[in-house]
């Protein structure tokens, strides 16, 4: 039987009630990010019903697989590839921008298809990945200049990202940064940006302790939605849960077994280069998943007694010595970091089940 990803949807849907009424209470509209998850069709319909304003994903192909009818706008995260113009705006309402050249392709796409496509303009505020540097006023101007005046697009706002790359941490200075750009851009140009988005889950503990400056208006959230943790700390966010997915694998071997390898050792399949503890003779288990499935240093094991040893494409190990009586064919449950969860949902080769 296949590894599988157990979804508990009553936890799921738990966690981004409590997000969309915690940012909307303090002015922030919410976006969740569905990329985690794949935008498995059970899941975001479940979470179509809550007052959630956007549906966002890196993926086009992701967002094509949303349910047909929900309410929510959608918004592409990553910036768009310029051949993928005409796509784009056919299937996303907003997506994020950088490039120039690339908003040139989009209006003209969005002409084609009788249609206005709301974009993003993002700012790199030091973190070094997307975005316009936020030093660099001219540019910023001269972009913003150029989408309003094109009738097929639409300014929806200014973002920024934080974390992902760099790791620097949301702070009142660099997202009041982020809010002093807005100001100039709506004061020299006279428009009023609807959107102004300061980042992922990172930014939900600055919130949290009101240092968010106002005019941040916006949040894209994923991996509080699923883990339940807020990301510039990896801790637990008070009010989430943080097993609305878990997975189960079963055991195919069991025997006691020395701890360190015999023979003469180089690297590994992957071309690593390991070490071994030696612990003696334990009784480890081989369970039917591996890393071609999941990020086997992302899991958690559940069971008491059991402890992850390694991993090859195709087998977990794991010693049990400690374990209570186990047989070939039990399967063993385990917690996920957001690697994991992502790797496991990404896979072909992981079964998904749903609880509510």
């Amino acid at each position: 039987m296949n590894p599988r990803l157990i979804i508990d949807i009553k936890k799921l849907t738990h966690n981004a009630a409590f997000l969309a009424d915690f940012c909307r209470g303090r002015g922030v509209s919410l976006a969740v990010v569905t990329k985690v998850f794949c935008a498995d069709s059970v899941m975001v319909d479940a979470l179509s019903y809550l007052p959630i304003d956007f549906f966002a994903d890196s993926r086009l192909e992701n967002i094509e697989a949303y349910p047909e009818g929900i309410s929510q706008r959608t918004m592409l995260l990553r910036l768009p590839a310029p051949r993928m113009a005409s796509e784009i705006v056919a299937k996303c309402d907003i997506s994020l921008n950088s490039e120039l050249a690339t908003i040139e392709l989009l209006a003209k796409a969005a002409e084609g298809l009788n249609k206005t496509h709301g974009i993003i303009l993002m700012i790199d505020l030091g973190d070094l990945r997307e975005g316009i540097y936020h030093t660099d006023a001219q540019k910023i101007m001269d972009t913003c200049r150029y989408i309003l005046s094109q009738k097929s697009l639409k300014l929806e706002g200014l973002g920024t990202n934080l974390t992902c790359y760099g790791s620097v941490l949301p702070t009142s200075e660099n997202l009041g940064r982020l809010c002093e750009i807005a100001d100039i851009v709506q004061q020299e140009l006279g428009v009023k940006l609807p959107i102004i988005s300061g980042g992922n889950s990172s930014s939900l503990k600055l919130l949290a302790e009101g240092k968010m400056p106002v005019a941040i208006n916006n949040l894209r959230l994923g991996e509080s939605v699923v883990c339940g943790l807020e990301t510039a700390y990896g801790e637990p966010f008070p009010g989430l849960v943080q097993d609305v997915v878990v997975l189960e694998a079963d055991i195919i071997e069991i025997a006691k077994k020395p701890s360190l390898p015999e023979g003469e050792t180089n690297i590994n399949a992957f071309g690593e280069k390991m070490e071994y503890a030696d612990h003696g003779h334990h009784t480890r288990a081989i369970l039917a998943i591996g890393r071609q499935d999941t990020n086997h240093e992302g899991l958690r094991p559940l069971n008491p007694g059991v402890s992850i040893v390694g991993a090859s494409s195709d087998h977990l190990i794991v010693d049990i010595s400690d374990a209570s009586t186990l047989a070939v064919g039990d399967s063993l449950r385990f917690g996920l970091s957001y690697g994991a969860i992502l790797a496991g949902f990404t896979s072909k080769y992981v079964d998904r089940e749903y609880v509510n």
